[in-house]
Protein backbone atom coordinates (compact mmCIF):
# COMPACT_ATOMS: atom_id res chain seq x y z
CA UNK A 1 0.00 0.00 0.00
CA UNK A 2 3.05 2.28 1.05
CA UNK A 3 4.80 1.59 -2.45
CA UNK A 4 1.55 2.47 -4.33
CA UNK A 5 1.01 5.53 -2.55
CA UNK A 6 4.69 6.76 -3.62
CA UNK A 7 3.83 5.59 -6.99
CA UNK A 8 0.92 7.63 -7.10
CA UNK A 9 2.38 10.61 -5.44
CA UNK A 10 5.27 9.93 -8.14
CA UNK A 11 2.95 9.84 -11.02
CA UNK A 12 0.88 13.17 -10.09
CA UNK A 13 4.44 14.76 -9.69
CA UNK A 14 5.60 14.23 -12.92
CA UNK A 15 1.82 14.96 -14.60
CA UNK A 16 2.17 18.28 -12.89
CA UNK A 17 5.31 19.47 -14.22
CA UNK A 18 4.54 18.29 -17.64
CA UNK A 19 1.57 20.02 -17.15
CA UNK A 20 3.48 23.28 -15.98
CA UNK A 21 5.90 22.95 -19.35
CA UNK A 22 3.12 22.32 -21.45
CA UNK A 23 1.42 25.60 -20.12
CA UNK A 24 5.40 27.79 -20.63
CA UNK A 25 5.63 26.05 -24.05
CA UNK A 26 2.54 27.71 -24.75
CA UNK A 27 2.75 31.14 -23.58
CA UNK A 28 6.05 31.11 -25.54
CA UNK A 29 4.65 30.14 -28.12
CA UNK A 30 1.77 31.92 -28.92
CA UNK A 31 3.71 35.38 -29.80
CA UNK A 32 5.90 33.30 -31.84
CA UNK A 33 3.19 31.43 -34.07
CA UNK A 34 1.13 34.92 -34.37
CA UNK A 35 4.51 36.84 -35.70
CA UNK A 36 4.77 34.21 -38.08
CA UNK A 37 1.02 34.16 -39.40
CA UNK A 38 1.36 38.01 -39.27
CA UNK A 39 4.00 38.22 -41.42
CA UNK A 40 1.89 36.22 -44.26
CA UNK A 41 -1.16 38.40 -43.32
CA UNK A 42 -2.35 40.58 -47.30
CA UNK A 43 -3.41 43.09 -44.69
CA UNK A 44 -0.33 45.76 -44.22
CA UNK A 45 -0.81 47.37 -40.66
CA UNK A 46 -1.46 45.63 -37.43
CA UNK A 47 -4.89 43.32 -37.52
CA UNK A 48 -5.74 42.81 -33.88
CA UNK A 49 -9.32 41.54 -34.91
CA UNK A 50 -8.32 37.56 -35.64
CA UNK A 51 -5.35 35.92 -34.60
CA UNK A 52 -5.42 34.69 -37.89
CA UNK A 53 -4.66 36.39 -41.51
CA UNK A 54 -7.98 36.77 -43.31
CA UNK A 55 -6.20 36.77 -45.87
CA UNK A 56 -2.48 34.51 -46.70
CA UNK A 57 -0.23 36.08 -48.96
CA UNK A 58 3.66 36.39 -49.25
CA UNK A 59 3.64 39.76 -50.40
CA UNK A 60 5.59 40.94 -47.33
CA UNK A 61 8.98 38.72 -47.91
CA UNK A 62 9.16 39.73 -51.38
CA UNK A 63 8.72 43.23 -50.81
CA UNK A 64 11.71 42.61 -47.97
CA UNK A 65 14.07 41.91 -50.83
CA UNK A 66 13.08 45.02 -53.10
CA UNK A 67 14.50 47.80 -51.16
CA UNK A 68 12.19 50.90 -50.81
CA UNK A 69 13.29 54.63 -49.34
CA UNK A 70 12.46 53.12 -45.75
CA UNK A 71 13.04 49.13 -45.76
CA UNK A 72 16.08 48.07 -47.22
CA UNK A 73 16.48 44.57 -45.52
CA UNK A 74 19.01 43.24 -47.90
CA UNK A 75 21.17 45.83 -46.95
CA UNK A 76 20.34 45.66 -43.43
CA UNK A 77 20.42 41.68 -43.43
CA UNK A 78 24.51 42.21 -45.08
CA UNK A 79 25.35 45.03 -42.23
CA UNK A 80 24.69 43.04 -39.35
CA UNK A 81 26.18 39.76 -40.90
CA UNK A 82 29.45 41.63 -41.76
CA UNK A 83 29.49 42.94 -37.68
CA UNK A 84 28.57 39.79 -36.36
CA UNK A 85 30.89 37.46 -38.20
CA UNK A 86 34.09 40.35 -37.23
CA UNK A 87 33.03 40.52 -33.51
CA UNK A 88 32.56 36.55 -33.37
CA UNK A 89 35.92 35.92 -34.04
CA UNK A 90 37.38 38.68 -32.22
CA UNK A 91 35.40 38.24 -29.13
CA UNK A 92 36.06 34.61 -29.40
CA UNK A 93 40.00 34.79 -29.45
CA UNK A 94 39.84 37.51 -26.64
CA UNK A 95 37.37 35.26 -24.85
CA UNK A 96 39.34 32.11 -24.77
CA UNK A 97 42.99 33.48 -24.58
CA UNK A 98 41.70 35.28 -20.83
CA UNK A 99 40.28 32.30 -20.68
CA UNK A 100 43.20 30.52 -20.80
CA UNK A 101 45.65 32.61 -18.62
CA UNK A 102 43.60 32.97 -15.42
CA UNK A 103 43.31 28.99 -15.87
CA UNK A 104 46.23 26.96 -17.14
CA UNK A 105 48.83 30.08 -16.08
CA UNK A 106 50.22 31.60 -13.23
CA UNK A 107 50.96 34.85 -12.80
CA UNK A 108 51.36 37.74 -10.20
CA UNK A 109 47.61 39.94 -9.82
CA UNK A 110 45.83 36.63 -10.95
CA UNK A 111 42.90 36.32 -8.56
CA UNK A 112 42.62 39.71 -8.03
CA UNK A 113 42.07 40.98 -12.05
CA UNK A 114 39.80 37.42 -11.77
CA UNK A 115 37.78 39.73 -9.50
CA UNK A 116 37.86 42.73 -10.49
CA UNK A 117 36.24 41.09 -13.44
CA UNK A 118 33.79 39.57 -11.94
CA UNK A 119 32.77 42.80 -9.97
CA UNK A 120 32.79 44.87 -13.78
CA UNK A 121 30.41 41.99 -14.74
CA UNK A 122 27.60 42.79 -12.26
CA UNK A 123 27.59 46.47 -13.84
CA UNK A 124 25.10 46.53 -17.10
CA UNK A 125 27.04 47.63 -20.03
CA UNK A 126 24.44 50.13 -20.71
CA UNK A 127 26.51 52.46 -17.66
CA UNK A 128 28.60 53.22 -19.71
CA UNK A 129 26.57 54.45 -22.95
CA UNK A 130 27.69 58.06 -22.95
CA UNK A 131 31.19 57.79 -21.87
CA UNK A 132 31.55 55.31 -24.85
CA UNK A 133 30.04 57.39 -27.34
CA UNK A 134 31.67 60.29 -26.22
CA UNK A 135 35.08 58.34 -26.61
CA UNK A 136 34.12 56.73 -30.21
CA UNK A 137 33.06 60.38 -31.16
CA UNK A 138 36.98 61.99 -30.15
CA UNK A 139 38.15 59.35 -32.43
CA UNK A 140 36.29 59.91 -35.07
CA UNK A 141 34.72 56.58 -34.87
CA UNK A 142 30.79 56.98 -34.48
CA UNK A 143 28.92 56.29 -37.47
CA UNK A 144 31.09 53.71 -38.55
CA UNK A 145 30.87 50.04 -38.38
CA UNK A 146 34.56 49.62 -36.95
CA UNK A 147 33.41 51.78 -33.41
CA UNK A 148 30.67 49.52 -33.27
CA UNK A 149 32.82 46.24 -33.68
CA UNK A 150 34.74 47.81 -30.80
CA UNK A 151 32.23 48.32 -29.11
CA UNK A 152 31.03 44.78 -28.83
CA UNK A 153 34.47 43.50 -28.96
CA UNK A 154 35.94 45.52 -26.10
CA UNK A 155 34.75 43.85 -23.02
CA UNK A 156 34.53 40.84 -24.77
CA UNK A 157 37.18 39.25 -22.46
CA UNK A 158 35.42 39.32 -19.14
CA UNK A 159 33.13 36.88 -19.96
CA UNK A 160 35.77 34.32 -19.64
CA UNK A 161 34.23 32.60 -16.42
CA UNK A 162 32.24 29.79 -18.24
CA UNK A 163 35.14 29.17 -20.89
CA UNK A 164 37.76 28.74 -17.74
CA UNK A 165 35.74 26.45 -16.32
CA UNK A 166 36.04 24.00 -18.82
CA UNK A 167 40.08 24.74 -19.04
CA UNK A 168 39.93 23.92 -15.57
CA UNK A 169 39.22 20.51 -16.82
CA UNK A 170 41.93 20.27 -19.52
CA UNK A 171 44.86 18.21 -17.25
CA UNK A 172 47.49 20.35 -16.35
CA UNK A 173 50.04 17.34 -16.41
CA UNK A 174 49.39 17.95 -20.50
CA UNK A 175 50.48 21.20 -20.82
CA UNK A 176 53.23 20.86 -18.00
CA UNK A 177 54.28 17.84 -20.57
CA UNK A 178 54.31 20.30 -23.43
CA UNK A 179 56.15 23.21 -21.30
CA UNK A 180 59.24 20.65 -20.33
CA UNK A 181 59.32 19.70 -23.91
CA UNK A 182 60.00 23.28 -25.25
CA UNK A 183 56.45 24.29 -26.10
CA UNK A 184 55.27 27.75 -26.03
CA UNK A 185 52.40 29.20 -23.86
CA UNK A 186 51.00 30.25 -27.15
CA UNK A 187 51.66 26.80 -29.05
CA UNK A 188 49.65 24.95 -25.87
CA UNK A 189 47.29 27.19 -26.08
CA UNK A 190 46.31 26.71 -29.76
CA UNK A 191 47.73 22.72 -30.59
CA UNK A 192 47.01 21.31 -27.65
CA UNK A 193 44.30 22.96 -25.36
CA UNK A 194 41.53 24.47 -28.44
CA UNK A 195 41.28 20.90 -29.94
CA UNK A 196 40.14 19.05 -26.37
CA UNK A 197 37.91 22.54 -25.80
CA UNK A 198 35.77 22.09 -29.05
CA UNK A 199 32.61 22.48 -27.41
CA UNK A 200 33.52 25.77 -25.33
CA UNK A 201 34.79 27.25 -28.43
CA UNK A 202 31.19 26.08 -30.09
CA UNK A 203 29.73 28.18 -27.55
CA UNK A 204 31.81 30.98 -27.19
CA UNK A 205 31.82 31.73 -30.70
CA UNK A 206 27.23 30.87 -30.89
CA UNK A 207 27.72 33.86 -27.99
CA UNK A 208 29.66 36.16 -29.77
CA UNK A 209 27.70 36.28 -32.97
CA UNK A 210 24.23 36.60 -31.39
CA UNK A 211 25.67 39.84 -29.42
CA UNK A 212 25.55 42.00 -32.11
CA UNK A 213 23.03 40.12 -34.28
CA UNK A 214 20.27 41.07 -31.68
CA UNK A 215 21.28 44.28 -29.87
CA UNK A 216 20.20 47.29 -30.68
CA UNK A 217 20.92 50.06 -27.88
CA UNK A 218 24.76 49.92 -28.62
CA UNK A 219 24.16 50.26 -32.41
CA UNK A 220 21.52 53.01 -32.51
CA UNK A 221 24.13 54.72 -30.62
CA UNK A 222 26.96 54.68 -32.27
CA UNK A 223 24.82 54.62 -36.07
CA UNK A 224 22.71 57.13 -35.49
CA UNK A 225 23.24 59.60 -38.73
CA UNK A 226 19.92 58.32 -39.89
CA UNK A 227 21.55 56.71 -43.27
CA UNK A 228 18.90 54.06 -43.77
CA UNK A 229 21.42 52.21 -45.75
CA UNK A 230 23.77 51.95 -43.03
CA UNK A 231 21.69 50.37 -40.44
CA UNK A 232 21.80 46.99 -38.80
CA UNK A 233 18.91 44.88 -38.79
CA UNK A 234 17.33 45.92 -35.40
CA UNK A 235 17.75 49.63 -36.26
CA UNK A 236 15.99 49.22 -39.37
CA UNK A 237 13.03 46.87 -38.27
CA UNK A 238 12.36 49.67 -35.53
CA UNK A 239 12.41 51.84 -37.95
CA UNK A 240 9.43 50.42 -39.58
CA UNK A 241 7.28 50.92 -36.23
CA UNK A 242 7.56 54.66 -36.67
CA UNK A 243 4.02 56.13 -36.34
CA UNK A 244 4.36 57.30 -39.47
CA UNK A 245 5.15 54.25 -41.32
CA UNK A 246 3.61 51.48 -38.73
CA UNK A 247 -0.07 50.82 -41.03
CA UNK A 248 2.36 50.35 -43.85
CA UNK A 249 5.46 48.74 -42.87
CA UNK A 250 4.02 46.47 -40.04
CA UNK A 251 3.75 43.36 -41.56
CA UNK A 252 7.37 43.56 -43.39
CA UNK A 253 8.63 43.63 -39.78
CA UNK A 254 7.17 40.69 -39.20
CA UNK A 255 8.38 38.85 -41.59
CA UNK A 256 12.07 40.51 -41.23
CA UNK A 257 11.64 38.99 -37.67
CA UNK A 258 11.01 35.55 -38.98
CA UNK A 259 13.88 35.87 -41.47
CA UNK A 260 16.08 37.26 -38.92
CA UNK A 261 15.65 34.34 -36.65
CA UNK A 262 16.55 32.06 -38.98
CA UNK A 263 19.77 32.00 -39.45
CA UNK A 264 20.15 31.90 -35.68
CA UNK A 265 17.70 28.87 -35.72
CA UNK A 266 20.19 26.90 -37.96
CA UNK A 267 23.07 27.77 -36.58
CA UNK A 268 21.46 26.43 -32.79
CA UNK A 269 20.08 23.24 -34.49
CA UNK A 270 23.69 22.53 -36.19
CA UNK A 271 25.49 23.54 -33.20
CA UNK A 272 22.61 22.34 -30.62
CA UNK A 273 25.39 19.41 -28.79
CA UNK A 274 28.30 21.25 -28.28
CA UNK A 275 26.36 24.37 -26.80
CA UNK A 276 25.09 22.14 -24.09
CA UNK A 277 28.59 20.66 -23.40
CA UNK A 278 29.88 23.66 -23.55
CA UNK A 279 27.63 25.22 -21.25
CA UNK A 280 27.48 22.35 -18.91
CA UNK A 281 31.21 21.48 -19.09
CA UNK A 282 31.93 25.45 -18.02
CA UNK A 283 29.64 24.67 -14.97
CA UNK A 284 32.14 22.68 -13.36
CA UNK A 285 34.32 24.48 -11.80
CA UNK A 286 34.61 28.38 -11.19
Amino acid sequence: MKVKKMKDKRTSTIIMHNVLIGVLAVIWLVPIVWLVCTSFSEYTGINTSTFFPQKWSIANYVKLFHPDTVAQFPQWFLNTFIVACVNCVISTLFVLMVAYATSIMRFPMRKPLMNIAVILNLFPGMLSMIAVYFVLKTFSLTNSYAGLIMVYSASSGLGYLIAKGFFDTVPRALCEAARIDGCSEARIFLQMVIPMSRPIVVYTVISSFLAPWMDFVFAKMILNAGVSSKYTVAIGLYKMLDKSLINEYFTQFCAGGVLVSIPISILFMIMQKFYVEGITGGAVKG
